[in-house]
Protein backbone atom coordinates (compact mmCIF):
# COMPACT_ATOMS: atom_id res chain seq x y z
CA UNK A 1 0.00 0.00 0.00
CA UNK A 2 2.77 2.44 0.98
CA UNK A 3 4.61 1.65 -2.26
CA UNK A 4 1.46 2.53 -4.28
CA UNK A 5 1.07 5.84 -2.41
CA UNK A 6 4.72 6.73 -3.02
CA UNK A 7 4.40 5.85 -6.72
CA UNK A 8 1.33 8.09 -7.00
CA UNK A 9 3.16 10.96 -5.29
CA UNK A 10 6.14 10.60 -7.61
CA UNK A 11 3.84 10.68 -10.65
CA UNK A 12 2.00 13.72 -9.29
CA UNK A 13 5.21 15.62 -8.59
CA UNK A 14 6.70 14.63 -11.93
CA UNK A 15 3.62 15.73 -13.88
CA UNK A 16 4.43 18.64 -16.17
CA UNK A 17 3.00 22.01 -15.28
CA UNK A 18 0.41 23.56 -17.55
CA UNK A 19 1.51 26.32 -19.92
CA UNK A 20 -0.50 28.86 -17.94
CA UNK A 21 1.68 28.07 -14.88
CA UNK A 22 4.73 29.60 -16.56
CA UNK A 23 5.61 33.10 -15.37
CA UNK A 24 7.62 35.42 -17.63
CA UNK A 25 9.07 38.87 -16.90
CA UNK A 26 10.46 40.89 -19.78
CA UNK A 27 13.64 42.95 -19.38
CA UNK A 28 11.71 46.20 -18.77
CA UNK A 29 9.70 44.69 -15.91
CA UNK A 30 12.89 43.29 -14.34
CA UNK A 31 14.71 46.64 -14.73
CA UNK A 32 11.74 48.47 -13.17
CA UNK A 33 11.83 46.02 -10.26
CA UNK A 34 15.57 46.64 -9.71
CA UNK A 35 14.96 50.40 -9.77
CA UNK A 36 12.48 49.97 -6.91
CA UNK A 37 14.44 47.17 -5.15
CA UNK A 38 11.28 45.16 -4.60
CA UNK A 39 9.76 41.69 -4.80
CA UNK A 40 9.48 40.62 -8.43
CA UNK A 41 7.61 37.36 -7.81
CA UNK A 42 6.17 35.42 -4.87
CA UNK A 43 4.72 31.92 -4.81
CA UNK A 44 4.26 29.29 -2.11
CA UNK A 45 7.67 28.67 -0.53
CA UNK A 46 9.85 31.05 -2.56
CA UNK A 47 10.06 34.60 -3.81
CA UNK A 48 12.35 36.55 -6.11
CA UNK A 49 13.61 39.90 -4.87
CA UNK A 50 15.50 42.47 -6.94
CA UNK A 51 17.95 44.29 -4.68
CA UNK A 52 19.79 47.52 -5.25
CA UNK A 53 22.27 48.96 -2.79
CA UNK A 54 24.37 52.10 -2.87
CA UNK A 55 25.42 51.90 0.79
CA UNK A 56 25.95 49.29 3.52
CA UNK A 57 22.97 47.82 5.37
CA UNK A 58 21.93 46.31 8.65
CA UNK A 59 22.56 42.78 9.85
CA UNK A 60 19.74 40.45 8.76
CA UNK A 61 18.77 37.06 10.14
CA UNK A 62 15.94 35.14 8.48
CA UNK A 63 14.52 32.33 10.61
CA UNK A 64 12.73 30.70 7.66
CA UNK A 65 14.37 31.92 4.43
CA UNK A 66 17.53 30.69 2.76
CA UNK A 67 18.89 33.43 0.47
CA UNK A 68 20.37 32.51 -2.92
CA UNK A 69 22.02 35.68 -4.22
CA UNK A 70 23.22 36.31 -7.78
CA UNK A 71 25.18 39.52 -8.41
CA UNK A 72 23.97 41.37 -11.51
CA UNK A 73 26.29 44.40 -11.35
CA UNK A 74 28.64 46.22 -9.03
CA UNK A 75 30.85 45.25 -6.10
CA UNK A 76 30.12 44.86 -2.41
CA UNK A 77 31.43 43.24 0.74
CA UNK A 78 28.97 40.85 2.39
CA UNK A 79 29.77 39.48 5.84
CA UNK A 80 28.21 36.17 6.90
CA UNK A 81 28.17 34.73 10.41
CA UNK A 82 29.45 36.64 13.39
CA UNK A 83 27.40 38.18 16.17
CA UNK A 84 24.71 40.85 15.64
CA UNK A 85 24.97 43.73 18.11
CA UNK A 86 21.72 44.78 19.78
CA UNK A 87 19.43 42.57 17.66
CA UNK A 88 15.74 43.37 17.45
CA UNK A 89 12.70 41.67 15.91
CA UNK A 90 11.45 43.53 12.85
CA UNK A 91 8.74 41.11 11.79
CA UNK A 92 7.64 37.52 11.96
CA UNK A 93 10.79 35.37 11.83
CA UNK A 94 13.00 38.37 10.97
CA UNK A 95 15.76 39.92 13.10
CA UNK A 96 17.85 43.01 12.34
CA UNK A 97 20.76 44.75 14.05
CA UNK A 98 22.53 48.02 13.28
CA UNK A 99 25.90 46.24 13.14
CA UNK A 100 27.71 42.99 13.80
CA UNK A 101 30.99 41.69 15.07
CA UNK A 102 33.16 39.01 13.48
CA UNK A 103 32.07 36.78 10.62
CA UNK A 104 33.51 36.04 7.20
CA UNK A 105 33.83 38.79 4.57
CA UNK A 106 32.98 37.90 0.96
CA UNK A 107 34.00 40.26 -1.87
CA UNK A 108 31.08 40.04 -4.30
CA UNK A 109 31.19 41.12 -7.94
CA UNK A 110 29.17 40.64 -11.13
CA UNK A 111 28.38 36.99 -11.81
CA UNK A 112 29.04 35.75 -8.26
CA UNK A 113 26.55 33.54 -6.42
CA UNK A 114 26.33 33.07 -2.66
CA UNK A 115 23.91 30.89 -0.67
CA UNK A 116 23.09 31.99 2.89
CA UNK A 117 21.21 29.32 4.89
CA UNK A 118 18.37 30.38 7.17
CA UNK A 119 19.49 31.54 10.61
CA UNK A 120 22.88 32.90 9.45
CA UNK A 121 23.52 36.60 10.20
CA UNK A 122 24.57 38.53 7.10
CA UNK A 123 25.07 42.16 6.15
CA UNK A 124 26.60 44.38 3.50
CA UNK A 125 29.48 46.30 5.07
CA UNK A 126 30.69 48.11 1.95
CA UNK A 127 29.20 48.91 -1.45
CA UNK A 128 31.03 50.35 -4.45
CA UNK A 129 28.74 52.38 -6.72
CA UNK A 130 25.42 50.74 -7.58
CA UNK A 131 25.16 47.11 -6.54
CA UNK A 132 22.27 45.14 -8.11
CA UNK A 133 21.57 41.58 -7.00
CA UNK A 134 18.84 39.04 -7.46
CA UNK A 135 17.81 37.13 -4.33
CA UNK A 136 15.74 33.97 -4.41
CA UNK A 137 14.32 33.41 -0.94
CA UNK A 138 13.41 29.78 -0.31
CA UNK A 139 11.59 28.33 2.69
Amino acid sequence: MMRAIMAALVMLLAAPAAAEDVTYFDAKKVADSFAKATTLFKQDNYRIVTGRRVQPGEVEIHALDTDLIYVVQGKATLVTGGTPLQPRNTGANEIRAKSGQGGTAHQLAKGDVIVIPKGIPHWFTAVSGTFDYLTIKVQ
